[in-house]
């Protein structure tokens, strides 16, 4: 998976609510979806008199100013780091074959995707701080998505969301309850996501972590899965 490509579906998979032209940069309408809706980005040539611009932009959709900060910005990158702009949330891409993370499957009645969300995957959701404006994104996503609950005593532990474009599927608000963490519940939803997505025409499956957390890193690379690309955000 190339770093465009990465792009692309992370987009079509978690859109924002509008995106907005602005000289040479792509604004995002995130309505309070988290920073990924949210961030510009460099689409043409710039120089440093189209930053201030943007911020103005921003500001008038009630946002803070933040730029996405990808490989090849790295001119962008120590401008707006002596414009005083703070690196926020540096992340790393993993993707494999869902033919690989599909094998084996999880336990019988550990997982279950469907869509729309169960109440309870809202809950979970909600006490891991991901509240209806993220929830909101999800609904925007257009194709094939489901919700994937994780099962275990009887009690639900964790849930994610999974979204496809193309033949890529990629996996967002992974989130399990504090009580199933390091118990197998993110490796379940992980196989049924995967699962799920081979079956509904994907050929691999995607996600982006912070790369402060070293435990779901940890989990990814057991899994076999490869880093593919990298970013971060720059915020004023």
């Amino acid at each position: 998976m190339t770093p465009s490509l990465l792009a692309q579906v992370m987009e079509a998979t978690w859109p924002p609510a509008r995106h907005i032209p602005c000289g040479p940069w792509l604004l995002r309408d995130g309505q309070g979806g988290g920073k990924r809706v949210s961030a510009a980005t460099a689409q043409d040539a710039w120089v440093d008199e189209d930053i201030a611009p943007a911020e103005v932009a921003m500001a008038e959709l009630g946002q803070d100013a933040l730029f996405l900060i990808r490989p090849d910005d790295i001119l962008l990158d120590q401008v707006l780091q002596a414009r005083g702009y703070r690196i926020v949330d540096p992340v790393v891409a993993y993707a494999a074959p869902v033919s690989g993370l599909a094998d084996p499957p999880p336990p019988l009645m550990s997982t279950f995707p469907h869509w729309p969300p169960l109440a309870i995957c809202a809950r979970l959701w909600a006490e891991g701080g991901i509240g209806p404006a993220r929830l909101a994104v999800m609904e925007r996503a257009q194709g094939s998505k489901c919700a994937v609950l994780s099962r275990a005593n009887d009690s639900p532990t964790g849930t994610a969301f999974v979204a496809i474009h193309g033949r890529h599927a990629m996996l967002h608000a992974l989130e399990v309850t504090p009580a199933a963490r390091r118990q197998g519940s993110a490796h379940n939803i992980l196989r049924a996501a995967a699962l799920w997505a081979q079956q509904n025409g994907a050929d691999t499956l995607s996600l982006v972590v912070t790369v402060a957390n070293v435990p779901a890193r940890a989990l990814y690379a057991s899994l076999n899965m490869q880093v593919v690309g990298h970013y971060h955000y720059r915020q004023r």
